[in-house]
């Protein structure tokens, strides 16, 4: 708990309590990230005084505080340099450039230097494995940051770009790098709101829900579960209220596909799920973002500005009768909140804590009620399906894995980015259009953090989900992160289980035991220390964390490093 030192004024803090109704406890967040930015950190005055406006227990709050690692209540820096160091920022110096930037400024990690200008923090994803490695300089990305001279970075952070995209056909990716992103007119120019005019004026909300059906949609968050049913499902379920809520927190290390999109095309996750709250009658919606993604934020809530004095929100749309609003609400720092239950309780202003389920988010989802929950590449997806049709979706692609799929492209290859490809593509071709390994093939994870590794000789494996699942591979959110020959493995193996064992939230025992002694036998693994039966720990401990364990992160998080020892059997002699 903070310590009470000199009692601020809490009078700019009104304005932001006065917007928020008492009993509001799902504004718990929003109020404390708004409530740090006036005051630098959340001092005990401010969290009593949020605490009687909201009628919200002060433990339950500084609960949340803890949970969240971008919300304290201690003193920080004015600008948080937060350098990343997740697998894919590691092999590439990730690291060096971490402790190179404690070095510059004269601080420990999370200790404010003296003017209390800067802070430096270990962060274990920020979403930028094409730019690896990265960091945020406050709200700033920046890619390639040097371990060598970190003032250059630091004291002058210069944006990244968007990140390159390459493949064909570019039905996703068409209009990211090609218009101003909150451009209107230019969206409307190329196809935009045509698929939700089609909706609104043409078909009624069944015969929506039957159009993404039939072209064999399914979600694109990695669990590949049937579009079309989540929305059929959810509006069949009596009641007044509905919910829809777009999932972007994309942190998953590997990813960034749809930072992309929401960087790159906003107006096209505001069609897809308005298109969706048309489907299943939902009147609100939620846009969730990770909080490492300030930029996106800041451009998809111009683009449901401009969205709203344009008619394409709010009431009445485009004269049709319906009506619907989007809410950005932003994360805070939690892995575990990309799971649909744990994002739920977030949005709710609770620790992000998976549900158990069932029930399921299609009867009992956002404050109890009916929800329907998809990424962002998949809300994207079906306005594009709505626009061009099911046939011409599936006209590409293969017969179970229908129409094209945006992979995320990181590591060892010439060109890192988004390559959007039709389902099917040989893996090694997909590689080769990124330019191919920049060296010597090592290994391929596939599916992200949560993955499994693929060898050379796996090049001409078909990327779709039947292939991968015949090869015993996932394919998981479209991660592919190629290594070389000069990286260590092991490095690469320990950066992934000391991810797990950061991001778990720690409510199932399997998975918050399980990731701290996975971390401990691969740290004594890389330190040349661990046995055999080590090996046979670590085995079973996957197997406990997979069984038994609530949510999916626990489910995977041993998935890639016994992957590892299975396909190599000699990493571990």
């Amino acid at each position: 708990m903070a310590t009470k030192l000199n009692t601020p004024d809490l009078r700019p803090l009104a304005p932001v309590l006065e917007r928020c109704a008492q009993t509001d406890r799902s504004s718990l967040i929003p109020v404390l990230f708004e409530a740090q930015a006036i005051y630098g950190y959340l001092t005990e005055p401010v969290i009593e005084a949020i605490g009687q406006h909201l009628r919200v227990p002060l433990v339950e709050i500084y609960g949340v505080i803890e949970f969240y690692s971008m919300l304290y209540s201690t003193p920080i820096g004015k600008k948080i340099v937060r350098v990343c160091t997740s697998p894919m920022c590691v092999q590439a110096g990730g690291r060096e450039a971490f402790q190179s930037a404690c070095a510059h400024l004269g601080v420990d990690a999370l200790e404010p230097t003296k003017d209390g200008e800067y802070m430096v923090e270990e962060v274990p994803c920020i979403g930028l494995c094409d730019h690896a490695p990265a960091a945020l300089v406050g709200d700033t990305p920046v890619s390639r940051v040097d371990a060598v001279s970190p003032g250059s970075w630091i004291n002058d952070p210069q944006a990244v770009p968007l990140s390159f995209v390459g493949g064909e056909p570019r039905w996703l990716t068409c209009r990211c790098g090609e218009i101003k992103p909150t451009d209107l007119s230019a969206f409307m120019a190329q196809g935009g709101f045509a698929g939700l005019q089609r909706a609104l004026e043409q078909m009624q909300p069944g015969q929506v829900v039957e159009e993404i059906k039939a072209s064999g949609l399914v979600g694109r968050g990695g669990a590949a579960f049937p579009t079309g049913l989540k929305w059929e499902y959810t509006a069949a379920v009596q009641g007044d209220t509905r919910y829809v809520v777009c999932n972007g927190d994309e942190s998953e290390p590997g990813t960034f596909k749809d930072r992309l999109l929401m960087e790159g095309d906003p107006y096209a996750i505001l069609e897809g799920m308005i298109i969706a709250g048309y489907a299943i009658d939902a009147h609100k919606g939620f846009l969730y973002i990770r909080g490492e993604y300030s930029r996106a934020h800041k451009i998809l809530g111009e683009a449901i500005k401009n969205a709203r004095a344009g008619g394409y929100l709010g009431e009445d749309i485009l004269d049709s009768g319906f009506s619907f609003e989007i809410e950005i609400r932003s994360g805070a720092g939690a892995y575990i909140c990309g799971e649909e239950t744990a994002l739920f309780e977030s949005i709710e202003g609770k620790r992000g804590y998976p549900r158990l389920k069932p029930p399921f988010p299609t009867t009992d989802g956002l404050f109890g009620q009916p929800t329907v929950i998809n990424n962002i590449e998949t809300l994207c997806t079906a306005a594009w399906i709505l626009k061009n049709g099911a046939a011409e979706y599936r006209s590409i692609g293969t017969e179970r894995s229908p129409g094209s799929k945006l992979f995320c492209l990181s590591g060892d290859v010439v060109r890192r980015g988004v390559y959007e490809v039709p389902f099917g593509i040989r893996l090694g071709d997909l590689i080769e259009l990124a330019g191919g390994v920049d060296g010597d093939l090592q290994a391929i994870l596939l599916g992200g953090a949560a993955g499994a590794f693929a060898g050379q000789e796996d090049l001409e494996l078909s990327m779709s989900f039947e292939g991968l699942q015949d090869a015993g591979l996932s394919l998981g959110s479209g991660v592919v992160t190629v290594i070389n020959k000069e990286r260590d493995i092991g490095q690469f193996l320990l950066s992934l289980a000391h991810f797990f064992a950061h991001e778990s939230c720690g409510k199932c025992f399997p998975c918050q035991l399980g990731t701290q002694r996975q971390l401990e036998i691969i740290s004594r693994w890389v330190e040349g220390k661990a046995k055999k039966k080590d090996l046979s720990a670590l085995r079973d401990i996957g197997f406990a964390m997979t069984n038994a364990s609530l949510c999916g992160l626990g489910m995977t998080a041993s998935t890639a490093i016994v992957s590892a020892f299975d396909k190599w059997p000699s990493l571990w002699q």
